[in-house]
């Protein structure tokens, strides 16, 4: 996947490994005897050992591929963040791991409609295992947390866009597990603000006073320092036991600089002796790390660039680029350190 070839599909790989057709490397994706998801554990393994860290923040997204025909695992009709529209496409969904001056894929899913679930004559076909059921993106990328968590990985904070920020029941489950978060959230999402009376996301930034807001960098982009003004206020809970009272709930928002004063909105769970807005702000702003990395793993290892249509296929070409791109990770860390 690190080869020199313009796409990483099975006759240019196999012309790059030497082999005259692409016989070898199509076996190795859909016919040899390897287990997609214990490779999966390695490369976490991999990742956490080179990037590592306390306070990493663990993001969760999802990225589309765009696909002709009706054959491919899970492909239909729908909204593909990738294209900004609605286009025949799987839908993938990603966990990544912002650690120590890099970040890094850490597991995968892919997403199956319900129309798919519904047919299973269809998904035998595209062999998708039987114990397959509906999942929605959230719920996928809980299965991903929950590994992730379970095995130990250490990290600070989980993160996400309003996608994953609007499911509740995620939410309360990171609660649950005492896991902080800064999740986006859309314009309209009901919260507590100064008592148990739902007020608007929106309508709450709008209550706010001048001085509520302070400008801040989000992180460095292409064309530098990514600043916005924020503001933080704290959200109303019950909270009864002294453990309970550890943690607070909070409100961030961010306000762009140009005329438009465009808001963004995120929801926060934390330990009430971590929560600074410097510190929620870096949170928030390393969301993007999750899209660069979609943009170099598509670019540099070809995450999207498969010709299979199997369900394990799917999972053993994407797991494959994932660790490719780990490996670059890691030695891009590695050189930043040495520098």
């Amino acid at each position: 996947m690190l080869g020199t070839v313009e796409r990483k599909n099975g006759w240019q790989l196999a012309e790059w490994i030497g082999e005259a057709t692409p016989d070898g490397v199509q076996h190795l994706l859909e016919r040899a005897q390897w287990d997609p998801d214990a490779a999966r554990d390695v490369l976490r393994e991999y990742v956490v050992e080179q990037l590592g860290e306390r306070e990493a923040v663990l993001i969760v997204d999802e990225t589309g591929f765009l696909k002709k025909g009706e054959h491919s695992a899970g492909v239909q009709r729908q909204y593909s963040g990738t294209a900004g529209r609605i286009e025949n496409s799987q839908i993938g969904v990603f966990l990544c791991y912002a650690g120590n001056g890099a970040s890094a894929f850490i597991d995968r899913e892919l997403y199956m409609p319900q129309s798919w679930i519904d047919d299973r004559p269809r998904c035998k076909v595209a062999g998708i295992p039987d114990a397959v059921g509906f999942a929605t993106k959230p719920q996928l990328a809980r299965q991903m947390l929950e590994r992730a968590l379970d095995a130990g990985v250490p990290c600070g904070w989980v993160t996400g866009d309003e996608v994953y920020g609007g499911d509740r029941p995620l939410r309360l489950w990171l609660e649950s597990r005492a896991q902080p978060f800064v999740l986006a959230v859309k314009k309209n999402e009901p919260l507590w603000w100064q008592g148990p009376t739902t007020m608007r996301a929106d309508k709450i930034a709008h209550a706010l006073p001048p001085q509520a807001w302070r400008r801040l960098s989000a992180g460095i982009g292409a064309k530098g320092a990514r600043l916005y003004d924020w503001a933080l206020t704290p959200l109303w809970r019950l909270q009864l036991s002294a453990e309970e009272r550890r943690f607070g709930h909070y409100l961030l928002v961010r306000r762009s600089l140009d005329e438009n004063r465009e808001h963004a909105y995120f929801v926060v769970y934390a330990p009430r002796s971590k929560v600074t807005r410097r510190t929620l702000v870096n949170v928030a702003g390393r969301r993007w790390e999750i899209e660069i990395g979609f943009e170099a793993t598509k670019g540099e290892c070809g995450l999207d660039q498969y010709e299979v249509r199997r369900w394990q296929g799917w999972y053993r070409h994407v797991t494959l680029a994932l660790l490719a791109h780990a490996v670059l990770a890691g030695l891009r860390a590695q050189a930043k350190k040495n520098s």
